[in-house]
């Protein structure tokens, strides 16, 4: 019984060195990833900004259309036209003067952006933008 104990038998396994060796390369691959996917979000996030403002500005147009003696525009009135905010991003039209007017988004403090708002005047030019 004991001889049975004590005979080898073919092990089969890794070895303590291949498994520290793919242990490291999996480090070495997760600190390339993470600042890369941390990017990723920020610029995601930026677009979310951009987008939203953006989109209250074609649904500003397009209740002005329906109301061309509109004074103001107010995120009720841009829902009314359509426009659908994105979780996370607060939308902002301004009253409209002689024709004139902006759109201000900004987006959630915590999603890291040095410039989390986003602001569009009434011809689609923007005067900020978030910056990843």
């Amino acid at each position: 019984m004991l001889s049975k104990l004590n005979e080898k038998k073919d092990q089969k396994g890794f070895t303590l060195i291949e498994l520290m060796i793919v242990i490291a390369i999996i480090g070495i691959l997760a600190a390339i990833a993470i600042p890369q996917f941390n990017a990723y979000r920020k610029r995601g996030f930026a677009a979310t900004i951009t987008s939203d403002a953006r989109n209250a500005l074609t649904a500003s147009k397009a209740y002005l259309v329906d109301w061309p003696n509109a004074t103001v525009l107010s995120n009720t009135k841009l829902q009314t036209a359509g426009f659908t905010p994105s979780s996370g991003v607060t939308t902002a039209p301004s009253s409209i003067t002689n024709g004139n007017y902006t759109i201000t988004s900004t987006g959630d403090t915590a999603w890291g952006l040095s410039n989390n708002t986003a602001t569009v005047d009434q011809d689609g030019v923007f005067s900020a933008k978030p910056v990843p």
